[in-house]
């Protein structure tokens, strides 16, 4: 399986950017679902621990987390086995601690075809972390 780095964290203040890397290590980078999270205190979650902030599939297909949309942009660079997360105009809400994350697609049987999907639930690889910190 894959083995995931970041960087790229920091502190800024209201309406900055900061642009997250992840880099991997291992096989088939290209087949995985990759995704970035963030996990905020245990006093102030009141949701998952882990929050997805945005996907992007092995097929190109991305998805945001609706506060987000507008704002970030996820890509990735399957010949570099790299994920990137651009964040825009940060907010405060924005701080936490934010981790690449990696999945095997979850495969659903259709027909005499079948569907590949990314699903929040099933990352099971993690990198170390990266704090984001965002002052008003």
């Amino acid at each position: 399986q894959v083995q995931l780095v970041e960087s790229g964290g920091g502190s800024v203040q209201s309406g900055g950017s900061l642009r997250l890397s992840c880099v991997a290590s291992g096989d088939s980078f290209s087949s995985y679902c990759m995704g970035w999270f963030r996990q905020t205190p245990v006093k102030e979650r009141e949701g998952p621990e882990r929050e997805a902030v945005a996907i992007a599939a092995h097929n190109g297909n991305t998805t945001y987390k609706d506060s987000v949309k507008g704002r970030f942009t996820i890509s990735r660079d399957n010949a570099k086995r790299a994920l990137y997360l651009q964040m825009n105009n940060l907010k405060p809400e924005d701080t936490a601690m934010y981790y690449c994350a990696a999945a095997r697609p979850h495969i659903i049987e259709v027909g005499d075809g079948r569907l590949e999907v990314c699903l929040p639930y099933e990352f099971n690889i993690w990198g170390q972390g990266t704090q984001v910190t965002v002052s008003s």
